[in-house]
């Protein structure tokens, strides 16, 4: 076996391996629940039946482009090994095919066909907002974030990023709180320029538009606290505009409902008025 015969194989024995450590791991989040690790290079883990699906179906595309790979990886071997001009001092003068050429149509397009059935399963599942039990509006604003509950008194405050309060660059004045296993339906929009909603836990982002109410929806299955941020360039202070729901079983969040009203029945969740910026 000549030197690049040698090298190829080393390189697939090195994509063994890491296919197989991926594959362990399976996407599989080890920092907490709803926040980011550093450096984190898989998913986080999920907290919704919407990102169960999005981890799978990033599972099951890893597996299928890995095999893809590793395939045209032996024949590339193969044909290094097998037709070099040491080994075959005479070419073949074969120019067509039919059985090969019809395979290497029809195979990528079953390939397609494949992918594309869980994809837009996928795609209906996130999109299709289910009967809601609770809904909160969300406004992106320059730079924060306004919380709505019309279900529950029409009381809205302001969430603005605090700084003495962590996970850094996360945490925030005043979370949007919702119940376990509850189906939320959040409306978001703009009120100055483009912003985007989106957790990743739970497999939401959606662009808040300025004059357009958009909607998307998550079923949070485990209690505890959720980070996400602004995923469209908004100005400035864009990196200083977190996103942070707790999530809270029905006596916990019947009991937030009846603070909140009171917290913010004439306005008072109006932080931001004397700000003069992000509290960074």
């Amino acid at each position: 076996m000549g030197r690049v015969g040698r090298h190829l194989l080393g390189l697939a024995t090195i994509a063994l391996v890491a296919t197989g450590v991926a594959l362990a791991t399976g996407g599989v989040a080890f920092a907490e629940v709803g926040q980011p690790e550093p450096w984190e290079w898989h998913l986080q883990a999920s907290g919704s039946p919407v990102m169960d699906n999005i981890v799978w179906f990033h599972n099951f595309l890893f597996v299928l482009i890995t095999l893809i790979t590793l395939f045209v990886l032996a024949l590339l071997v193969v044909v290094v090994i097998k037709f070099n001009a040491r080994a075959n001092p005479v070419p073949s003068r074969t120019t067509h095919n039919t059985l090969i050429e019809v395979a290497w149509t029809l195979v990528p397009v079953l390939i397609l066909v494949g992918i594309s059935v869980p994809s837009f399963r996928l795609l209906f599942l996130e999109l299709d907002v289910p009967k809601a039990d609770i809904t909160v509006k969300a406004t992106g604003k320059q730079w924060y974030w306004s919380y709505a509950y019309p279900d529950n008194g029409k009381f809205e405050f302001d969430s603005l990023m605090a700084q003495d309060k962590q996970p850094r660059l996360l945490g925030v004045d005043n979370e949007m709180v919702v119940p376990v296993n509850k189906v939320i339906r959040v409306q978001v929009t703009g009120a100055d320029v483009i912003h985007a909603f989106a957790l990743p836990a739970f497999g939401v982002k959606i662009d808040a538009i300025p004059g357009r109410l958009n909607e998307t929806w998550f079923k949070a299955t485990k209690t505890g606290m959720y980070y996400g941020q602004c995923s469209e360039l908004c100005g400035k202070d864009h990196a200083f505009m977190p996103i942070a729901i707790r999530v809270v079983n029905d006596q916990e969040f019947a009991s937030w409902v009846e603070s909140a009203k009171k917290k913010y029945a004439s306005g008072g969740a109006s932080t931001y008025a004397s700000a003069a910026g992000p509290t960074q």
